[in-house]
């Protein structure tokens, strides 16, 4: 699955349950409590696939996962840039000191397992909006 399809996919699902929520009236504080880790293996068990295992994608107490994937994240289906023989898809735009970049093979991926940032309620509560493509917008390069 490319990046791509995979972002427009989780737009839809993710459209689909704040749509839910707002039609119950559901506050943005309720909103974002609802994207609680422990809350959506319950209630959203086709959201996420690791959700069935009951695993977390980032060792942390308290997951949100209101930002599944991170405003900072950039990425382009095609490459980015050529770095020697191999080809970057995807970079963090902050160069989180918490990421890296994974070389598998001849590709180029940003890790983002260690980084926290976009699963912090303080940091969903800054950058929220009903429309997860809006904060995500500048993802897709």
């Amino acid at each position: 699955m490319s990046y791509q399809s995979w972002f427009e996919a989780h737009a839809q699902k993710h459209k689909s349950i704040v749509y839910k929520l707002t039609k119950k009236n559901y506050t943005q504080e309720q909103i974002i409590d609802y994207f609680d880790f422990d809350n959506m293996i319950k209630e959203e068990p086709d959201f996420c696939p690791l959700y069935k295992e009951n695993k977390k994608c980032h060792a942390m107490e308290e997951l949100n996962c209101y930002l599944c994937a991170c405003p900072n994240f950039r990425f382009k289906d095609e490459g980015i840039k050529k770095v020697g023989e191999k080809v970057q898809y995807s970079l963090c735009s902050i160069d989180s000191k918490d990421g890296k970049q994974g070389e598998y093979g001849d590709k180029i991926h940003q890790d983002c397992s260690k980084c926290r940032v976009p699963h912090l309620k303080s940091y969903i509560t800054k950058n929220f909006d009903l429309d997860w493509k809006k904060i995500m917008k500048k993802c897709s390069l």
